[in-house]
């Protein structure tokens, strides 16, 4: 039965009750309030059931649109659940690059730690925030994670090129545990007694003790040279070379990538020498310098 049908026959009872309650008081006045009553009882059921049927297409409705402000919050709930996603990954790939910044710059631990927790604070009521200002926040989040993550960048590849600078140049001793026998500069000759020039410095050696790389680079000379005896020459860039004379044994060859600290030959006395020690010399753009200014106090111990 549809509803439109049971409102006609509610319309129509309603009716024939009216031609009755009109009857009886014409006839019956005693009865007419009973009748009235009863007529209102009535009509009060079938408009109750009219409402309550025309109130089944409403709720249906409501609860549709309920449904759809629920699926549409959820959707919104997870664009954002991955735009967090997002910030979150973009993070960790900040702390890991202030991980490896902290690394190269030697910087001290936590001072680029993303992972800790800054302190705020704060006092005054509390309000729920809207969707919109929500997203708003989350785009300004993302655009401060940008130009941070470009800024560390940046500076990473900096400090990234400063340490190639400092690990290609001359910074440490040629060998390890030793002291200097003879400096740079002039000196009196050890062979004909005469005044000389002594292009690098002596540093005190046995036989086959590790002759090191004094900072990274590419081996440019590997071989005998006039006087030199047994020589190794290491190209750092930047316009530095350094020579390492004397050796009894070459353990590099010309083109091998060297690192500071790396053994290159084995000390020796060969070519004009009086004993087994470490001939050194600093070469800056084609120029002999002394090499003490880039081995610090090291280079000024003597025994």
């Amino acid at each position: 039965m549809t509803i439109h049908r049971i409102l006609n026959d509610t319309r129509a009872r309603f009716a024939r009750l009216a031609h009755q309650a009109r009857t009886a008081a014409l006839h019956k006045p005693g009865t007419t309030i009973a009748v009235l009553l009863a007529t209102g009882a009535v009509f009060g059921a079938g408009a109750g059931a009219g409402v309550s049927l025309l109130a089944l297409p409403q709720a249906g409705n409501q609860q549709a649109q309920l449904d759809a402000t629920r699926r549409e919050a959820q959707h919104e709930i997870n664009a954002l659940a991955a735009r967090l996603g997002e910030l979150q990954a973009e993070a960790n790939r900040l702390n890991a690059l202030g991980e490896r910044l902290t690394q190269v710059g030697q910087l001290g631990d936590g001072e680029l730690d993303f992972d800790k927790p800054v302190g705020v604070g704060g006092v005054g009521a509390t309000r729920d925030i809207a969707p919109s200002e929500l997203r708003g926040g989350l785009d300004q989040l993302e655009s401060q994670f940008k130009a941070s993550g470009e800024q560390l960048s940046v500076l990473e590849s900096l400090l990234f090129n400063r340490k190639l600078d400092q690990e290609a140049t001359p910074s440490r001793m040629p060998i390890a545990d030793s002291y200097v026998t003879s400096g740079f500069g002039g000196r009196a000759d050890p062979f004909g007694g005469g005044a000389a020039f002594h292009k690098g410095m002596d540093f005190h050696a046995n036989t086959g003790d590790p002759v090191l790389a004094v900072a990274d680079g590419v081996v440019s000379y590997a071989g005998v040279r006039s006087g030199y005896g047994n020589v190794v020459e290491i190209d750092h860039g930047n316009g530095y070379v350094t020579r390492y004379a004397h050796n009894s044994r070459l353990l590099v060859q010309v083109g091998d990538l060297v690192r500071s600290g790396q053994q290159v030959a084995k000390a020796g006395s060969t070519g004009r020498s009086t004993g087994a020690h470490v001939h050194f010399e600093v070469w800056t753009d084609g120029v002999v310098v002394n090499p003490a200014k880039f081995l610090g106090q090291a280079a000024n111990k003597r025994g």
